[in-house]
């Protein structure tokens, strides 16, 4: 997974809803779509992006596949992250 990718990825405000109805449990594409104002088939292409970018996996379940948040693609994104702070900035109040 590209760094870039995955913050390209959750840019997207249709994406982050989407992170953030799969972080309360694993879902279907029918399921996801029915909470947002696009189509089923945008659905899949956003997910699609998302699963390009590590940040969700997908589970075949007979005809269906079935979505979830991506520990490790997150896990990724929190160490990334973590290098811009030390425990002396964590403490201060900034410059």
């Amino acid at each position: 997974m590209m760094l870039s990718d995955a913050f390209m990825a959750i840019a997207d405000p249709n994406r982050r809803h989407l992170l953030e109805e799969l972080r309360r449990g694993p879902k279907t594409v029918n399921e996801l779509a029915s909470g947002l104002p696009v189509s089923r088939p945008a659905v899949s292409q956003h997910l699609k992006v998302l699963l390009d970018a590590g940040l969700v996996n997908a589970k075949p379940e007979g005809t269906r596949r079935v979505y979830t948040v991506s520990n490790a693609g997150f896990l990724k994104l929190n160490i990334w992250l973590d290098q811009f702070w030390d425990a002396e900035q964590l403490g201060s109040s900034g410059s």
